[in-house]
């Protein structure tokens, strides 16, 4: 298997629903699962790598969530901030969002992911550009 088409699974799998992921390709097995699916395993029943990650997670109070404040990529890919090149961008900073309305399209394996907001929010900060290429959890907008 390709280093892209492993990357391109686990950002397939980390914006899904689903557990765990099982590809086979050539002879080959990729198995990935989700961290909360291994909190939900029982220690002794985990791999010896997942129990020693586990036990190093500090306990202490949690830092509050960046994550209400900004947009995060679901996938890596390509992030595109208009409909098509020429035309006026989905959103702008300053401008105010209805949850649910289209912020940018993030085009991955020739397909086209919409993101749109969560919630009713302005935008502060589009902190991507058009044609950029990103990661899955990197920030795209932050929310006022």
């Amino acid at each position: 298997m390709k280093q892209e088409q492993i990357k391109t699974l686990i950002d397939a799998l980390a914006a899904s629903d689903l557990a765990e992921l099982e590809y086979s390709e050539d002879g080959s097995t990729l198995r990935l699962v989700k961290q909360s699916a291994l909190a939900a395993v029982p220690a002794a029943r985990r791999p010896a790598a997942a129990r020693k990650a586990s036990a190093a997670v500090p306990t202490g109070p949690a830092p509050p969530p960046a994550a209400a404040a900004e947009c995060l990529a679901p996938l890596y890919g390509v992030v595109h901030l208009q409909s098509a090149p020429g035309e006026p961008p989905f959103v702008q900073p300053g401008q105010a969002v209805e949850a649910g309305q289209m912020l940018c399209v993030i085009e991955a394996m020739k397909m086209f992911n919409e993101v749109r907001a969560d919630a009713a929010a302005t935008v502060q900060a589009v902190l991507v550009r058009s044609g950029q290429e990103v990661e899955a959890g990197e920030p795209l907008f932050r929310f006022g």
